[in-house]
């Protein structure tokens, strides 16, 4: 009986969520050229994002969308947007103990075409 209670008591410390944050059709942090469409080309579906941690009770830092946005446009060659994107915020906590924060962005990457 003890074991059971111990195991409920570590579910209901540990904590974790995702959330939906935003869909976005066209999403970019940078400088692009919207009259010249030809020029970009959808490359591939990717992900990434910017992770903070916690230790203890201290944060190390604090997640930040836009790094999140860069981190994943630019983990592909001459990327400069995304289409289809998706951003979450997941968060992950043991009390007392251990945790961390995160914005996660996925989309199809638009690049610009290589000569």
């Amino acid at each position: 009986m003890r074991t059971i209670a111990a195991a409920l008591l570590a579910a209901l410390l540990a904590t974790g969520c995702s959330v939906r944050v935003a869909d976005l059709t066209y999403v970019t942090t940078k400088n692009i050229d919207v009259d010249a469409p030809d020029k970009y080309e959808r490359v591939e579906r990717v992900a990434g994002e910017d992770r903070s941690y916690i230790i203890s009770f201290i944060p190390t830092g604090f997640p930040n969308m836009e790094e999140a946005i860069d981190n994943t446009i630019e983990s592909v060659p001459n990327g400069v947007a995304l289409e289809n994107a998706t951003i979450k915020r997941e968060t992950f906590y043991i009390p007392f103990l251990f945790g961390s924060e995160a914005y996660v962005v996925e989309g199809d990457v638009v690049a610009e075409k290589r000569p």
